[in-house]
């Protein structure tokens, strides 16, 4: 990997691992659906002008019902729901829980695709994958009950889905125009429920800085520097950023917010990274996804959907 390619995976382990500290400090001073709009709007209106000078947006919109789709999964019910339950489990267990993404996503591939078949591996591998989520779950003594980490349930599902529609749905479609418009389309949607709720006292300065960070770097930039990973390491070694986030995110939150990491979360954490290596390891059994349709050039600015699966968080 090239000098630029660790630097770029460096930025992005730490920038998609800050998300949860945010959300934590901002939805202690306004409900989840007014940092959501604040988080999409200052997204949007970073990435709609970038995507309006570089790519057609006219691809894009012809294939509006997979947009909309996307960004209700990806976007708009998960955000939303990631905030509503760090009002009550910390960031730390709601980070290390995300990790869990690529099981689900595992689980998808296999209930949407009869051409694929899992092997021994990919069995065991769900089996640890799940023993580490549970002992994430059991070993954080703060959940007061179970909606929040139904909501987390739901996150995982969506974060796991996004990816699947963007690969098969999406595929050779810019991906910084599907992302801006689908941000302004979620701030769309959330603008009138915010205008409700919006705060009846100014958020403090922290909360403030949190949405900012959260709009800006952990979105709009963030998007636009995984695309130039992307480029730099190729598609395959550039995700391996999703098993360093989670650890970045509990780290923070015991750091910053002096919240309390176990022995049995820790190891669960390790049990999730090895059983999601394990289970998203390609069969031999299994046969190559069909690539018509995938745009196949080199990439040398914004790197299509087909070859950016992880959108930002």
């Amino acid at each position: 990997m090239t000098r630029r390619g660790l630097v770029l995976f460096g930025l992005m382990s730490v920038i998609w691992g800050i998300p949860y500290l945010f959300i934590r400090v901002a939805v202690d001073e306004m409900t989840p659906a007014t940092l959501v709009f604040a988080r999409t709007a200052i997204a949007s209106a970073i990435l709609v002008p970038v995507a309006l000078t570089r790519v057609d947006l006219r691809a894009v919109l012809a294939r509006w019902r997979w947009v909309v789709t996307f960004a209700a999964v990806e976007i708009a019910i998960p955000w939303v729901l990631l905030a509503s339950a760090e009002q009550h489990i910390s960031s730390s267990l709601a980070g290390l829980l995300v990790a869990g993404v690529p099981l689900a996503g595992t689980i998808i591939a296999l209930t949407t695709r009869s051409t694929d078949r899992m092997g021994r591996a990919g069995l065991i591998g769900l089996l640890v994958g799940f023993a580490g989520v549970a002992a994430i779950v059991g070993g954080d003594f703060s959940v007061s009950n179970l909606t929040p980490l139904v909501q987390m349930g739901v996150v995982i599902i969506g974060y796991a889905l996004g990816p699947a529609i963007l690969s098969r749905r999406l595929q050779g479609l810019p991906s910084v125009g599907i992302m801006a418009v689908s941000l302004l389309l979620s701030a769309l949607v959330y603008a009138p429920i915010a205008a409700l709720q919006w705060p009846s006292v100014a958020p403090g300065e922290n909360a403030i800085v949190a949405v900012i960070v959260l709009g800006s770097v952990c979105t709009a930039a963030a998007f636009l520097a995984f695309a130039a990973l992307i480029v730099e390491v190729g598609p395959v070694r550039a995700t391996v950023i999703t098993y360093v986030n989670p650890a970045v995110a509990a780290v923070l939150g015991v750091l910053v917010l002096q919240e309390t990491l176990t022995l049995a979360m820790g190891a669960g954490f390790a049990l999730v990274i090895v059983g999601s290596a394990l289970a998203t390891r390609p069969s031999g059994r299994s046969r190559p996804p069909r690539s018509a349709g995938l745009r196949t050039e080199v990439v040398t600015e914004l790197a299509p959907a087909s070859e950016v699966d992880l959108p930002a968080r």
